[in-house]
């Protein structure tokens, strides 16, 4: 189905009395006494990449100014984007990583900004970062609380062997100047990550995973020998790449126990941002559940061969190259980018980073303007009010649940964030289908599927008349919910204008993020989740003791 009549047919649905919508009676089984994995407290990550204006894809060039060298730092937009997470983690890495020089100490080469160059790696040349820049970056992120991980260089002092491989020892010494310079301004940097996509056959070019691991013990030495005399090290973040299983087991080994502090891979398993089909694969569940299977081999590869190191995603956008023009900007894209975060915590995610907070069709701020207008507002809050939800509700206690539900309704359950009690997040891929949802607890019921049932069996029956139940919790006074529904404006799935409880979310007159405030439902009101929608459901009385 086309993009615009998968629109229009959803906006009909929507808006039809002539659409009769079907209704599924599903149970949802929430097990509070355990946690199958944990998330970071900051789980929630954006990047900043080093695009200049003029990286096109597709006869378009969607990056502006928004690149690490010529961001304008001072928008009130952007630090209150960042403010509003309170600790937003913030990686600064991407495609030219590999290809940035410091401009400290003793350069090899001229440090000049990028350009286009015919031959040169993704078509440009080297780039240049200043230590007045540099300076500039890191007064953002100290005023608006950012943790900051920040991609090295990992191929200065290389020499190219064959189209794509280089080889020969890591010139650390740019890198050493710039931790050096960083450390003795107090830069309060998170961690430091060794390279973009060098990892397996890597992408525009490979480092063997033999001398990456030796180069890695040389960048921990590094660290260790600046920060010997701070309170805390910044972590070591490797190998900022495409897993491929054998070359990450390797390099586990070969750089040794407690060197990586943290593993981290990249996603962009939806194609290329050209691709036509881009929304119908968004909304296919099965789809979207293929990558199920990299997040369970990373995990078995790091706790067979490196359980000292954690597991995150350190780059994903959905969409390559630059994302897609009018899908990955638009409210659509949530249910790829929720779906994922909910995934990727399951199987022990710490940290899930978004291609980009800012630059591409992917960012979760828009990049075409800083101008305040209202088209630039809606486009804003459109997907950064998906990720400010999970950071602000979601603990990082993932909790097991199941249910009889088809595969159209996703659902994560998670300790709620600073307070008792869970939170839901429900994903209902279904354009036709609405889900009226019982909520039970494992310690007080033991789910039975029966798949052969009549449709008014004693199972829906009952379910019709047990509605939400929280279980053993505080009975005094009236029990209530939280809810957050998120819905496209006018059913339209790729509005720029999200819903939430039915109203529209935009930026304040001062520029500053709305408040997130939820609808507050009696506990014993059915549970419902319209067609192709999204719901965060908070039960601040479910009792979940490994929650307390």
């Amino acid at each position: 189905m086309g993009v615009f009549c998968l629109s229009l047919f959803v906006l009909l649905s929507y808006l039809s009395p002539g659409f009769a919508q079907k209704v599924a009676y599903s149970k949802l089984i929430v097990d509070g006494s355990n946690t199958v994995a944990q998330t970071d407290d900051n789980f929630i990550c954006a990047t900043l990449d080093w695009w200049p204006h003029d990286k096109c894809n597709y006869n378009m060039c969607p990056w502006g100014y928004t690149s690490v060298i010529n961001l304008n730092l001072s928008h009130p937009v952007l630090g209150n984007a960042i403010q509003a997470f309170k600790r937003l983690r913030i990686r600064i890495g991407g495609s030219l990583q590999d290809q940035v020089l410091y401009d400290i100490g003793k350069l090899k080469y001229p440090c000049h900004p990028f350009g286009k160059e015919k031959g040169g790696l993704f078509g440009f040349s080297t780039g240049c970062l200043r230590m007045n820049r540099w300076d500039e970056l890191n007064h953002l992120f100290s005023r608006t609380g950012a943790l900051v991980t920040f991609g090295l260089n990992a191929l200065y002092g290389r020499h190219q062997i064959k189209k794509g491989v280089w080889g020969g020892d890591w010139d650390f010494s740019n890198a050493y100047e710039l931790i050096n310079y960083t450390s003795a301004k107090k830069y309060p940097i998170d961690a430091w990550e060794f390279g973009n996509e060098l990892s397996g056959s890597g992408i525009g070019a490979s480092v063997g995973v033999e001398q990456y691991g030796k180069d890695l013990v040389s960048l921990k030495a590094i660290v260790s020998e600046v920060y010997k005399n701070a309170r805390s090290k910044p972590s070591l973040v490797a190998p900022g790449g495409f897993f491929d299983q054998d070359w990450y087991r390797k390099l586990l080994q070969v750089s040794g126990s407690g060197v990586i502090n943290a593993m981290t891979h990249h996603i962009y398993n939806l194609g290329p941002g050209s691709d036509p089909n881009l929304v119908s694969k968004i909304l296919n569940p099965n789809y979207l559940s293929q990558i199920s299977k990299t997040f369970s081999n990373v995990r078995q590869t790091i706790q067979e061969n490196g359980p000292w190191a954690s597991p995150w995603v350190g780059e994903s956008g959905g969409a390559y190259n630059s994302g897609g023009q009018h899908v990955s900007d638009t409210f659509v894209n949530s249910f790829w980018y929720l779906d994922q975060l909910g995934m990727a915590s399951k199987y022990g995610t710490k940290v899930y980073c978004r291609q980009t907070l800012i630059g591409g069709n992917y960012g979760l701020l828009d990049t075409s303007t800083f101008e305040p207008n209202p088209d630039y507002y809606r486009q804003c809050m459109t997907i950064l009010n998906s990720a400010l939800l999970w950071h602000r509700l979601m603990g990082k206690g993932v909790l097991a649940i199941d249910s009889d539900a088809s595969s159209f309704l996703r659902y994560y359950a998670h300790c709620s964030k600073g307070r008792e009690g869970i939170t839901l997040l429900l994903i209902n891929f279904s354009n036709i289908t609405s889900f009226s949802i019982s909520v039970r607890n494992s310690k007080n019921y033991r789910l039975h599927i029966e798949r052969s049932i009549s449709k008014e069996s004693i199972f829906i029956r009952r379910l019709k008349e047990t509605g939400s139940f929280v279980g053993l919790g505080s009975s005094d006074g009236q029990l209530f919910r939280e809810e957050y529904h998120l819905t496209p404006k006018d059913g339209v799935l790729q509005s720029k204008t999200t819903l939430l409880n039915g109203t529209p979310l935009e930026l304040t007159k001062d520029r500053e993020i709305p408040d997130l405030k939820p609808a507050r439902v009696d506990v014993d009101t059915p549970l419902t989740i319209a067609p192709l929608s999204i719901k965060f459901v908070v039960f601040p009385n479910f009792d979940a003791p490994v929650c307390a």
